[in-house]
């Protein structure tokens, strides 16, 4: 059932609690006063062009600009006539200073061997690998796919293409050959870069066996490159295929770097739409540099000595922007790690943080969750006192998630940066500022300086505070998608076409009496029970603050008096779950919300299908709950037998 055009999603959730900045911390904060908060964001909204202009002039340009800022959403160009090289500013920049022989990257693998790489060794990694392209036949505007492992040699190979104007097109490395070949296919890559294999849970791998695969259906690649990780045997196909420290032997460590137009494409990143190919959001080279650059700085409160973590994989966004240009751009020390949160067991995080006196910490609410599962002894058998500041990127948080991140990791002494963003802003939107931001448990909190949303209803009126709606850009920000490849109709529709003039996220939001903001999930999520749009968000927060319960996916499916009903999939802390729990469940969600949201269904589950970067892909769960065949792009599904585990049941039921 679809809703009235003029009907509102209602927010239900309710969180009041108040943390504002630790004293000492706001006082050395890089953005330090609401004042100047104030001030940038003012500008920003009157004078973009003038406010941008100057930020920009954080970055090393190699021609200035001629104009900031030209067209309107969507087709809008940043910095037009300047030249830049985002390599350049990660690197080159920081070797006429005492960072030269700063860390640049920490690296330590899943079976424990580690590296570190100064920005000075770092550089040198790159230029050789530039040349090493290079005489592969790798030109300025060529696609390079990357699918590899946590390891050095991804950053170094995409610093390398952006070198020389190679446009990257990375893949995780859990994808199958079939993913492989349809992102080879759509971006036409010259060459692919991938390892014999990489370490997850104490296994190998296969890479290199993937790739050959999805040669036979992606024509145009035309050399592999393979990083020698696991040790394994791989085939290697004469005059296509070559081992990268053969290659590295032989290459100058001299490669200038080119100069680029603003404009030009610095990476392909593909994401899964909910039906036919995945979608290839194409970012600049210029504008996202300048987003990445300012947005890990303002939010991250980055300093000279602190040691960075952020646990992503480089396969998706949150890699690209907070674990290679966003912090090596700052002069930031960047940790990588290979392997899995919980190998060999359970405290593998901690025990890194410990061991590298981790400063800055950033992770998704999911692996929060499967923190909390896993118990508090695991982190409290680590000193975890070098954190000064806790992030959450990836989904929204439910508040008692948040608690916990708090009190267990953060020792109610680090604020935590709730942000918001997708792969197509490029970088983070809505986030605390941690030097001057009172954050509340489950709110994202203000934009960032330049960032101007909205709360709209359908035809594109704002809505008053507390009203539920959907979340919208009003004004074009640099590190903006500029298209998806191949396709810039699909782009237009996908993003523009629902609110004239705007930027829609497909995010339903609110925003409060403090102006804070609140994501309540994908509008697609937004359920319609009795005429009432609720928030799937604010029903699995609910479930979650049940002491029993470890993670909770509420779905919508037909239902003949409500037109939908409300199924829950819950997972708990430990046991299968009994008709007494059950019960107790649905009373507890009435009791937090009231009886508009009493669930229809509650399924236990030993856990809920996931894309590999960790958000719960409810669209299948709507399939399972409404009893039919699961249909789309299922490509980021991180567990196939997660699904099929669900599916079995629901037959069997």
């Amino acid at each position: 059932m679809s809703a009235p055009a003029d009907e509102r999603i209602e927010s239900v959730l309710q969180e009041t609690r108040m943390f504002p900045p630790p004293a000492d911390f706001a006082a050395q904060a890089n953005i330090s006063s609401e004042e100047q908060y104030q001030a940038m964001c003012q500008k920003a909204k009157d004078d973009p062009a003038g406010f941008w202009g100057e930020m920009a002039e954080n970055l090393d340009w190699f021609k200035t600009w001629d104009t900031v800022l030209e067209g309107d959403m969507p087709e809008t160009k940043w910095f037009s006539g300047g030249q830049i090289n985002a390599s350049y500013n990660c690197l080159d920049r920081h070797l006429k200073t005492w960072r030269k022989n700063k860390a640049a990257i920490i690296w330590e693998g899943e079976p424990g061997d580690t590296r570190t790489l100064t920005y000075q060794e770092l550089h040198r990694e790159v230029c050789k690998f530039a040349n090493v392209l290079k005489k592969l036949g790798v030109e300025t505007g060529d696609r390079v796919t990357l699918y590899m492992p946590m390891i050095p040699e991804l950053a170094i190979a995409m610093l390398a293409c952006a070198r020389i104007g190679a446009t990257h097109s990375i893949i995780f490395g859990g994808f199958s050959a079939d993913a492989i070949a349809d992102r080879n296919n759509d971006a036409q890559s010259k060459v692919v870069i991938t390892a014999d294999g990489g370490w997850r849970r104490g296994k190998e791998i296969a890479l290199k066996q993937n790739v050959d695969t999805s040669l036979e259906k992606s024509s145009s690649v035309e050399k592999v490159v393979v990083v020698n990780r696991v040790g394994c045997d791989v085939e290697m196909v004469p005059d296509r295929d070559y081992w990268w420290h053969e290659l590295m032997d032989d290459v100058s460590a001299d490669c200038p770097a080119t100069p680029l137009d603003s404009e030009h494409p610095l990476f392909i990143l593909y994401t899964s739409g909910s039906t036919g190919k995945p979608k290839g959001v194409m970012h600049s080279t210029g504008g996202y540099m300048l987003g990445a650059m300012l947005t890990t700085n303002w939010v991250f409160d980055l300093k000279e000595e602190d040691t960075y973590w952020c646990t992503a994989d480089i396969g998706w966004i949150t890699g690209h922007s907070y674990i290679v240009y966003g912090p090596l751009a700052n002069g930031t020390t960047t940790l990588m790690y290979e392997g899995a949160p919980n190998w060999p067991d359970e405290g593998r995080f901690w025990e890194i943080v410990e061991k590298y006196q981790v400063n800055i910490f950033y992770t998704a609410p999911t692996a929060i969750r499967a923190f909390i599962k896993w118990g508090d002894e695991f982190p409290n058998r680590y000193d975890l006192s070098s954190l000064r500041l806790l992030g959450t990127v990836g989904e929204p948080i439910n508040p008692e998630a948040w608690m916990w991140y708090h009190k267990v990791i953060g020792r109610e002494k680090c604020p935590i940066v709730d942000t918001w963003w997708q792969t197509e802003t490029g970088g983070i939107m809505l986030s605390p500022l941690p030097g001057i931001t009172s954050t509340t448990p489950g709110s994202c909190t203000r934009p960032l300086p330049g960032v101007v949303p909205d709360i709209v209803n359908e035809t594109g009126e704002s809505q008053p505070e507390n009203s539920g709606g959907l979340l919208v850009m009003t004004q074009p920000w640099p590190h903006m998608l500029r298209t998806l490849y191949g396709d810039h109709d699909r782009f237009i529709e996908t993003y523009f076409s629902k609110i004239d003039g705007c930027y829609f996220a497909g995010d339903g939001a609110r925003r409060d009496d403090n102006g804070y903001y609140w994501v309540m999930g994908r509008v697609d999520d937004v359920l319609n029970v009795s005429g009432h749009r609720l928030s799937t968000m604010e029903i699995e927060s609910a479930l979650v603050s049940h002491p029993e319960v470890a993670e909770a996916a509420v779905v919508g499916f037909p239902h003949d008096l409500k037109g939908e009903g409300i199924c829950c999939f819950v997972t708990l802390k430990s046991g299968n779950g009994s008709d007494e729990l059950l019960k107790e469940l649905t009373q507890h969600v009435r009791g937090q919300i009231g009886a508009i949201a009493t669930p229809d269904q509650i399924r236990f589950a030993a856990a809920v299908p996931k894309t590999r970067s960790g958000k719960i892909m409810r669209r299948l769960l709507r399939d399972i709950a409404a009893g039919r065949e699961s249909a789309g792009d299922t490509t980021t599904l991180e567990d196939r037998s997660v699904l099929e585990k669900l599916m079995a049941k629901e037959d069997s039921e």
